[in-house]
């Protein structure tokens, strides 16, 4: 092939790239009116209390937070005041049992809020620029919007590396699981948050093991860290990375003609990637003292575990939030995921390389499986879907992508079918959830098909003009 031809494919590709990213950056812009701006779960507002009290009150008392919320009639939800206007921590705080690591996130954005609040009121509006009015809550809803959509993009960057494709399948996933729920319906969590740390973690780690760099290292322990301050049990997922590089250390110690000098230097690296670690985590080890007097959660949250993961198979298949049946999509994507750490992936270079990068994925999966199997709360009641796997949006791009990529033309339209009926059932799911017209605890299989395939369509300009226009009709605040 002549320079010419190969500059031409080159530069065919380069704009082939550009096009689809700035194709997807369109559509997620016009998305954003989508985005439902406002808290009402409890779990936000502990996140939102992080952000709201350090930057306004320097102070890690969340009461005038809570109380704020409360007396707007927002967080009346069962249990709420008792547990957070009347219970207090072994330091004399407030309970809060989020992490530190969204607030950090989401601050750029909240910036912005503060800015535009100020400009508001210095043009006459009657806005107040006091850390809770719209600007503030919008301003965090887009963020964690902005935060799915870079996990997407993210994801997509990670499978086409490895695999190959990835757009399609990036935005299977985030059409088909949880992670559209809370990129537009309910972005105060920390889903969004945890998606694009554990992409950005991913796409690290695989950058660094290309030689395991002392430079490399620091960057992984510090986005390790971040990552575990937005989701406490993203934290497990460094297994996979650590299970990669205790291979890769052991066989090269083992191929080096100095043993020892060898192990000194991978010893040396190993204590830079914990030391930068822990610098980096500091904020979340301080708000632990702070709060609960202990380098750790609360009492209240480690007094629900129970590490022998009697759940771990309910997680998966339980009609109260069970993976695989309220988000069928990603038993696709695991089975990709298995093939991957099976068989490799067909034209790779080094295919048990990349057997070894699917068996460290799985692990990982595994990770989560138990953790949430290990917590009485593991159903997540009243949430949408299990929305503890939604961080691994990655892994689930990863899987697919692996699956289209080893298809064969026939068993990929039959594949198409399958992920065709897994997105819009996830979508029947989200309508009837926010509509109010299932049960939000539990599957009723029949039902939900019925409404899902049947009912949905029939309903659905209604359903549309609702969200638009009317969007407090299908998360109306319960009162007392």
């Amino acid at each position: 092939m002549d320079i010419t031809r190969r500059l031409r494919l080159l530069n065919d590709g380069l704009t082939s790239r550009v096009g689809v990213g700035l194709l997807l950056i369109l559509v997620f812009l016009l998305s954003l009116p989508a985005v439902t701006t406002r808290l009402y779960a409890a779990d936000e507002i502990e996140y939102f209390a992080f952000l709201r009290s350090l930057w306004f009150d320097q102070d890690l008392s969340f009461e005038n937070e809570y109380q704020y919320f409360y007396d707007q009639g927002i967080a009346h939800a069962y249990g709420f005041h008792e547990t957070f206007l009347e219970l207090r921590t072994e330091t004399g705080l407030r309970y809060n049992f989020g992490t530190i690591g969204c607030a950090i996130l989401w601050a750029p954005a909240y910036a912005v809020g503060h800015m535009v609040a100020l400009t508001m009121r210095w043009l006459g509006s009657e806005v107040l620029a006091d850390g809770f009015s719209q600007p503030y809550l919008s301003a965090v809803a887009y963020g964690s919007a902005v935060y799915a959509f870079l996990a997407v993009v993210i994801s997509v960057a990670v499978a086409r590396r490895l695999v190959g494709g990835g757009v399609t399948t990036g935005l299977l996933t985030w059409l088909g699981t949880p992670l559209l729920f809370y990129t537009y319906i309910t972005p105060g969590m920390s889903h969004a948050c945890s998606a694009f740390m554990v992409a950005v973690f991913v796409l690290v780690w695989l950058r660094v093991r290309r030689a395991w760099s002392l430079q490399g290292l620091a960057v992984l322990g510090a986005v390790t860290a971040l990552m575990a301050m937005v989701r406490e049990q993203d934290l497990l997922l460094v297994i996979g990375p650590f299970a990669d590089f205790i291979w890769t250390a052991i066989t090269r110690i083992r191929a080096s003609v100095n043993r020892i000098r060898s192990a000194q230097q991978w010893l040396t690296a190993s204590i830079v990637g914990s030391f930068v670690f822990a610098i980096v985590y500091s904020p979340q080890a301080i708000s632990y003292l702070v709060l609960n007097g202990r380098l750790g959660p609360p009492d209240v949250v480690t007094g629900k575990m129970n590490w022998l993961a009697p759940h771990a198979l309910q997680v998966l298949f339980s009609l109260e939030h069970g993976l695989f049946l309220w988000t069928p999509l990603l038993l696709v994507a695991f089975g990709g995921l298995l093939w991957l750490a099976w068989s490799g992936c067909a034209g790779s270079a080094d295919r048990a390389d990349m057997r070894r990068i699917g068996l460290f994925l799985c692990l990982m999966v595994l990770t989560q499986v138990y953790v949430t199997g290990s917590v009485d709360s593991w159903t997540s009641a009243g949430a949408f879907g299990q929305r503890r796997f939604v961080g691994l949006t990655v892994v689930w791009v990863l899987g697919l992508a692996t699956l289209f990529n080893v298809t064969r033309a026939g068993t990929r339209r039959l594949l198409w079918g399958v992920c065709a009926l897994s997105v819009w059932w996830n979508l029947g799911l989200i309508a009837q959830f926010g509509a109010g017209i299932m049960d939000r605890q539990r599957l009723e299989l029949a039902r939900n098909a019925h409404e899902t395939f049947i009912e949905v369509p029939r309903r659905l300009p209604e359903l549309a003009y609702r969200y638009a226009f009317d969007r407090q009709s299908f998360y109306a605040p319960k009162t007392p």
